[in-house]
């Protein structure tokens, strides 16, 4: 006798091992906001956050994959991103190292990868400010829904 089975289609899904790059845009758009940077300036930092030292050469190098833009690294330099760790002597070319600052930025932004909460105050986030544009107000309602995402999360987690 013929049994009737039913095939049951799979809408079990598993939960992703890593998910960090989920709120990526938004925690992107956070950190040009609050320190005045460029996609590409903070592409930059990222590369050059691994890189212990590095000459001009090698910021050139991967400056090739941006947008053409003669004063980055000058700009970077004056805003103090970059700092000079030897200054050029002789034959020895000068080597550069991203700032304290530049590495403080970098930092911020792995953690809220990590799950970190953005800041939701006007103090700490430019975004949360009254007159602010019609983006920003978008970037601001993902932000508290992230926040929200993250805390539930936590909660989660502690059970």
């Amino acid at each position: 006798m013929k049994l009737n089975t039913r095939i049951r289609k799979n809408y079990d899904r598993k939960q992703p091992t890593h998910d960090y790059l989920k709120f990526w845009r938004v925690i992107r758009y956070f950190i040009k906001a609050k320190y005045g940077l460029t996609a590409s300036d903070l592409d930059m930092l990222l590369f050059l956050y691994s890189e212990k030292y590095f000459t001009k050469d090698k910021f050139a190098e991967f400056e090739k994959l941006m947008y053409w833009d003669e004063n980055r690294f000058k700009r970077l330099k004056r805003d103090e991103w970059i700092s000079v760790f030897r200054k050029r002597s002789g034959k020895s070319k000068a080597l550069y190292e991203i700032s304290r600052k530049g590495k403080r930025v970098v930092n911020s932004m792995y953690k809220k990868l990590n799950g970190e909460e953005i800041p939701e105050s006007p103090t700490t986030n430019p975004i949360f400010k009254r007159n602010v544009c019609s983006t920003d107000k978008i970037y601001r309602n993902m932000i508290m829904d992230m926040n929200a995402f993250i805390r539930q999360q936590r909660h989660r987690a502690q059970e």
